[in-house]
């Protein structure tokens, strides 16, 4: 005998049911049919409940993030095995210290429905809620990006997402952009190498991207970068995979993610800084604060720090990871910024985007708030539903002579050295775009070449020639190996003149 459909089902835990009410608390006598005059109806106007239900579903939706937009996520713990208190006097880096945090993966391009196993880059974004506020480092999971400048980053976006007329992705936009913009050739490199699609977000690394500063104790200053190693080691598809993986499942890497953690396999990643004196920043051959360069690991090794552990799923993904707001602004003592341009230019960016697409007040929401003391001065807003006052009414202003929170002078930082005047300079003066993707290249075994190449020429489809030939001209600086290695896939006929630029050039071919 079939259960009765129509009886309410009990809690597991009381045995009772809890009764349905509307939003302001009032009982619902009826939940399956609509207030009507008659049978047939017409529907009356005066069925609040009927409204307050159709109204709540048209607004169920926030706008999605302009930029990874489609993510996964999971709580962790930070762990810290290692003393680097001599670089940065920030307690979440004490020896032995475990720190909550909630790290969101994405994809930068897709849109809330694109495949999860699209290649793409991979944000890595950590929020660490430590004892002295939410320490935020919003990275990707490759070292470097496409642009030095964020003046450029809403123009690069645009070649990422639809083009307006046909509403379909623009490879023709998109190797443009490559073509006129030759710093982008390092990430590119990367995008189109093996490491372009990992299988989930558990076999790729982490970086911090930007430069960042450490601030100790004594008040010296160092920059630092950040990396997080996979310890499930690296597995990545080739776009034959891929395209296997997505005509079965567009949402692989949420089932990946969420079903290892529920089973009790929790990834982990080692977490690794590269330190640099501040005065070593005038003595680089490259610009250490430029985000499409990485630095060499034997001028500044890597130095261990401690173990990244996710190990809880979230209970409501929209409540706890598509609400998550993360910014480069969100820094704590010990803790600071650098020159980077893109870094200054997301310092405002992120938190603005969060503001629009969430509320003045998404910090309050549980899982963006922090886990220590808040005192501010800021006020009221749209949906202020908690306290955010300093508790005396009399405190609304600063400074006052009642009480109110005051700022505390020891966590100032020490003051940074600039030079120069105040110009729009061009980032490409100066600047070799050829030797570090180079050195990346050389790298890559025979096998990685190749698909190298046939992934570039694939990823060219469609594109005019003319756009095409500007790029192979770029890849050709790189390494002549590199440009023919693409027109072999394209089937285009080899050059044999090509000339590298800088460290390793490659000397023409005699005639």
């Amino acid at each position: 005998m079939s259960a009765d459909s129509s009886q309410p089902s009990k809690c597991p835990v009381t045995g009772q049911s809890a009764k349905l009410t509307t939003t302001a608390g009032a009982p619902v006598s009826d939940n399956q049919n609509s207030l009507t005059a008659g049978a047939r109806g017409p529907v009356l106007l005066q069925d609040y409940q009927l409204i307050e239900k159709l109204a709540h579903q048209n607004r169920e939706r926030i706008p999605e993030r302009v930029v990874h937009a489609k993510g996964w996520g999971a709580y962790g713990t930070l762990t810290i095995t290692h003393d680097i208190a001599k670089y940065t006097r920030a307690k979440v880096f004490e020896v032995g210290k475990q720190t909550p945090m909630l790290l969101r993966f994405s994809t930068v391009a897709g849109e809330q429905g694109a495949a999860d196993a699209e290649r793409d880059v991979r944000g890595f974004a950590m929020k660490y809620y430590t004892e002295e506020g939410n320490w935020d480092l919003v990275g990707n999971n490759t070292p470097v990006f496409f642009i030095r400048d964020p003046y450029k980053f809403p123009d690069f976006i645009r070649t990422q997402k639809r083009h307006p007329r046909s509403n379909l992705r623009s490879p023709t936009a998109m190797w443009d952009f490559w073509s006129l913009s030759p710093e982008s050739l390092h990430q590119v490199t990367i995008l189109m190498s093996d490491r372009g699609i990992p299988v989930d977000p558990t076999h790729m690394n982490g970086y911090g991207s930007h430069t960042y500063s450490f601030i100790n104790a004594a008040g010296e200053r160092f920059w630092v970068k950040f990396h997080f190693k996979t310890q499930q080691g690296h597995k990545h598809y080739t776009n034959a995979q891929s395209a296997d993986v997505i005509a079965q499942s567009r949402e692989s890497y949420q089932e990946a993610l969420f079903g290892k953690i529920e089973r009790g396999e929790f990834p982990r990643w080692d977490v690794q800084v590269q330190i640099m004196p501040e005065e070593d920043a005038d003595k680089t051959s490259y610009n250490p604060f430029d985000l499409t360069k990485v630095w060499p690991h034997d001028e500044y090794p890597v130095i261990p720090v401690g173990t990244l552990e996710l190990n809880r799923n979230a209970d409501n993904y929209f409540a706890e990871i598509e609400q998550a707001a993360f910014s480069p602004s969100n820094i704590v003592p010990g803790i600071g910024f650098s020159p980077d341009k893109v870094l200054q230019g997301r310092i405002f960016s992120y938190a603005d985007a969060h503001r629009h697409r969430l509320g003045t007040h998404y910090e309050a929401l549980p899982v963006n708030a922090p886990k220590c003391p808040v005192h501010h001065y800021h006020k009221d807003g749209a949906m202020r539903f908690f306290q955010n006052d300093t508790g005396n009414p009399d405190v609304y202003y600063e400074p006052n002579s009642f009480g109110g929170p005051v700022q505390t002078e020891t966590y100032a930082e020490p003051p940074l050295k600039i030079s120069g005047d105040a110009d729009r300079y061009n980032h490409r003066d100066g600047n070799d775009d050829y030797v570090q993707p180079r050195a990346l290249f050389n790298l890559f075994d025979a096998a990685q070449k190749t698909r190298l190449f046939g992934n570039i020429a694939a990823a060219m489809d469609g594109v005019p020639d003319f756009i095409i030939e500007r790029a192979l001209g770029h890849f050709d600086k790189i390494h002549p190996d590199y440009g023919n290695g693409i027109r072999a896939a394209l089937k285009r006929p080899v050059k044999n003149d090509t000339v590298t630029t800088g460290p390793d050039a490659i000397p023409v071919p005699a005639k």
